[in-house]
């Protein structure tokens, strides 16, 4: 099978999940009228899956996607760049930790935390200075952490669990 195709599919794919993930739960933040959910679990998926650029494109589209649906459009360009950027950044990190003789679950658990730290800073940033909130926006930040912490967990978990998977196993970019 194409392996550019089968990748670009997968992708898709992730960028669907994440999207749906994003929306199946939506619990409101304080202050900034924002949301905390579940979908960036799938973004770390999608960022130690696929790599660069397809896992930070999966998960960019699908969040970004998630929040225009939702009827969130003022968060869809930050939301899009927040998450493009965590799986891009994740992904740097995770491959150079695996790239030494660190094991792999230390790799996960390091870029997930990297990700996660641009995701509740992201946030601030867009909802401080393009949503106009200010100092205000910082109201967020606790409920943005829950999130990153809650999404740091079941990434890690679902990410143990799809990795003995065959098909999982060569799709990650380490078997290309």
């Amino acid at each position: 099978m194409n392996k550019k195709l089968t990748i670009s599919v997968t992708a898709a794919m992730l960028a669907a999940l994440t999207c749906i993930a994003t929306m199946v739960i939506k619990v409101p933040t304080v202050g900034t009228n924002g949301y905390v959910n579940i979908g960036d679990s799938v973004v770390l998926l999608s960022m130690w899956i696929l790599g660069n650029p397809y896992g930070a494109l999966a998960a960019g589209i699908g969040s970004g996607l998630a929040d225009l649906i939702s009827g969130y459009g003022s968060y869809v360009p930050g939301t899009a760049v927040i998450k493009f950027a965590m799986a891009f950044a994740g992904y740097l990190v995770y491959k150079a930790m695996t790239g030494g003789k660190i094991p792999k679950t230390a790799a996960y658990i390091v870029s997930s935390l990297v990700a996660e730290a641009i995701m509740v800073g992201g946030y601030f940033l867009y909802e401080a200075t393009f949503l106009g909130y200010g100092v205000a926006a910082a109201a967020s930040i606790p409920s943005n952490m829950v999130q990153g912490i809650t999404c740091l967990v079941l990434g890690n978990l679902l990410i143990q669990a799809l990795s003995r998977v065959p098909y999982i196993k060569g799709l990650t970019v380490e078997k290309r």
